[in-house]
């Protein structure tokens, strides 16, 4: 990565036979072979369509506090290579357990035997709370920003005396998504969108142009679009879900290009804008145009494929037990997308959550839109470790 579109005290990195990967990081807050004092690692992992670029307002801001600071460009992303962007590809490695496992690889490339907090952001908190969720002797706590994690797949209940089994939540989600269609409005989920085979070719190459594309698809996410005023779903029902906004449940003859395209700010808009330069969103657009989004869309496939599904049921009903913590924007409909999900995070999959913040204007990249309050927050929460 071009060291200009960096700041001071940030350097670029790959690291090869990571899981099969070369995997590209940014580091902050450097370990010196060296040195026999090692300073405590948090490693940042990024969400979709973003990458470890995403984080670099907030890693000077740790450094400075004394850590060690790794933001990786996950499979599928970046300036990662190793993986296939082939539509019909084995979904296996991107699945939770081996993204888990790419950062465990990353660690033990560098010598880092245990982190001192794992940080995700969007479907990067899903990778952070899988971490701590199945190895908390590594990771040892977990910060989850902007996409509450409610932990493993719930096996369903049989019924006793009977070989009745009743309908699993993974089957009752698929059915409430499945009936978006049959609306007055016919609507249909993002999430299943981006598991189809045209999502990719709908984005990297959107008739208003791929840098065009990405400008309206951050801004309808932010605390910038005046219309984000997110709260609690009443249901997990096609009718509640379609209050969401058309960006996370679209209209039905919409591809993501032609929805974002709805969202689209002025020139003036685009000039103002300080969280996101035109010459800092280039960098998004440049890797995008260079990789295409597949590799970050078969995140979304094992998520809405039943195939995924059974080697995450070993893990059922088992909580994170290491300290925990939430970030989001106030303005962000991620928090509040998947009805009860913000709930469960804090009452049931985490027993030791002792930070759950929602930051004044912001929206989903919270991290990118209030830089300076989340590293506030970070460092506050990881300070009480």
């Amino acid at each position: 990565m071009n060291a200009l579109q960096l700041p001071d005290g940030i350097r670029s990195r790959v690291v090869s036979g990571v899981n099969g990967l070369d995997m590209h990081f940014l580091e902050a807050g450097f370990n010196e072979p060296s040195s026999s004092h090692t300073k405590p690692c948090v490693l940042l992992l990024h969400g979709f369509p973003e990458m470890a670029y995403s984080w670099r307002k907030v890693m000077p801001s740790l450094a400075a506090e004394g850590y060690h600071v790794i933001a990786p460009d996950q499979r599928g992303y970046g300036e990662t290579t190793g993986w296939d962007a082939n539509y019909n590809t084995s979904l296996t490695p991107y699945g939770p357990l081996n993204l888990v496992t790419d950062q465990m690889a990353l660690l033990r490339s560098l010598g880092i035997q245990k982190v001192h907090a794992v940080i995700g952001h969007d479907f990067g908190s899903r990778v952070a709370g899988w971490c701590a969720l199945t190895r908390p002797d590594v990771f040892g706590s977990v910060v989850m920003m902007s996409a509450p994690f409610t932990g493993a797949p719930e096996l369903p209940a049989g019924v006793d005396g009977s070989i009745e089994v009743r309908e699993s939540p993974f089957e009752f989600v698929h059915k409430v998504v499945a009936q978006l269609r049959d609306l007055d409005r016919p609507r249909k989920h993002y999430q299943w969108y981006y598991s189809g085979p045209e999502a990719n070719a709908d984005m990297q190459f959107a008739k208003q142009g791929l840098h065009s594309f990405l400008r309206a698809y951050y801004h309808s996410k932010s605390a910038d679009w005046s219309e984000n005023k997110p709260y609690p779903l009443p249901s997990l029902s096609a009718e509640s879900l379609a209050l969401l906004p058309t960006y996370y449940v679209m209209d039905a003859d919409q591809d993501m290009a032609q929805t974002s395209a709805h969202y689209m700010p002025d020139a003036q808009h685009i000039a103002r804008s300080k969280w996101l330069t035109e010459e800092e969103l280039s960098v998004y657009t440049q890797s995008y145009q260079r990789t295409g989004f597949q590799g970050g869309l078969h995140w979304y496939r094992c998520g809405t494929e039943a195939s995924c599904q059974p080697a995450l049921n070993l893990f059922s009903g088992k909580t994170i037990d290491v300290p925990s913590g939430f970030i989001s924007g106030q303005s962000d409909w991620g928090t509040y997308q998947s009805p009860g999900a913000f709930e469960k995070m804090q009452n049931q999959t985490c027993t030791r959550m002792t930070m759950c913040e929602l930051v004044p204007n912001a929206g989903h990249w919270v991290q990118q839109e209030q830089a300076e309050a989340v590293s506030t927050l970070l460092i506050k929460f990881l300070s009480g470790l």
